[in-house]
């Protein structure tokens, strides 16, 4: 979903939000992302706050608008992994939220990168944790309608489910942290790697080095190879029906990765 300029907010909604950051001096928007209709570090005399931002249907909330809604419930109760939640706005029909912004880099996944380690570590820091109640959303229902027995996806693990390169944020001390909680899930935490590993692949590494990194988690080694060949499989076909309707420019290169992947799978096989 292609994303709006700042000033398609409209002036009650900006005003709102200025009674949170105070006068806003310059505007810059997110350089990735598509879970909002805005999504802009917001510059004011008091600091930069991140705004995210989302209109509503005509008589319900749409995506955008559920997809904000699931981050105000969960960023509160992953304190240790996300920017602090500092504010929410409802004016107009839209729903606005401000965000600690954290200043730093996305991290790097190519083959050989220091990020890889941090990255490890937080994924292993997030599958220590217990998975708050108010995550709902079973991982599994991505793929049900696609055909096979996808219950060894479901599980009770927390699951941020996007950690893409965008999502992971390297501070300059070497500390990371996660953004964009809109489809955290709960299921089996071997499919938290399975989601990481085709931003792998778009980042340079092979399906060997990519899965050689997967094996560092116990919960990927205790999975079926059986299991992760069906999850790969639907993943395929998942992307493969988006690709067909979505003019994103990140889903080409993102199903290309995992074809890439599945290929590999299949080739284990022979």
């Amino acid at each position: 979903m292609p994303r709006s300029d700042w000033t398609a907010l409209p002036a009650k909604v900006r005003e709102a939000i200025e009674t949170r950051t105070g006068p806003i001096l310059r505007v810059t928007p997110a350089p990735a992302g598509n879970h909002a209709d805005i999504a802009a570090a917001v510059s004011a005399p008091g600091g930069t706050t991140f705004v995210k931002a989302a209109r509503k249907l005509e008589d319900r909330d749409g995506p955008e608008v559920r997809s904000l809604r699931r981050e105000a419930l969960v960023c509160p109760r992953v304190p240790r992994f996300a920017p602090r939640l500092l504010w929410t706005v409802k004016v107009g029909g839209w729903l606005a939220l401000g965000f600690e912004y954290i200043k730093g880099r996305g991290a790097d996944y190519s083959p050989g990168s220091p990020d890889l380690a941090i990255l490890a570590k937080t994924v292993r820091e997030l599958q220590r944790m217990t998975c708050p109640d108010v995550v709902t959303m079973p991982v599994e229902r991505r793929w049900e309608n696609l055909g096979g027995d996808v219950s060894p996806m479901a599980g009770d693990a927390l699951l941020h489910t996007d950690l893409n390169p965008h999502n992971v944020i390297i501070t300059p001390d070497r500390r990371a942290y996660v953004v964009d909680w809109a489809f955290t899930s709960r299921g089996a935490p071997w499919v938290e790697i399975g989601q990481i590993i085709p931003w792998m692949l778009m980042s340079g590494q092979t399906p060997e080095q990519a899965e050689d990194w997967a094996s560092q988690f116990p919960s990927w080694l205790d999975a079926a190879p059986a299991d992760v060949d069906l999850y790969v499989t639907l993943h395929e076909e998942l992307w493969r029906r988006r690709s067909q309707t979505r003019p994103d420019a990140w889903i080409p290169p993102y199903l290309t990765a995992i074809q890439q992947w599945a290929a590999y799978r299949r080739g284990l096989h022979r």
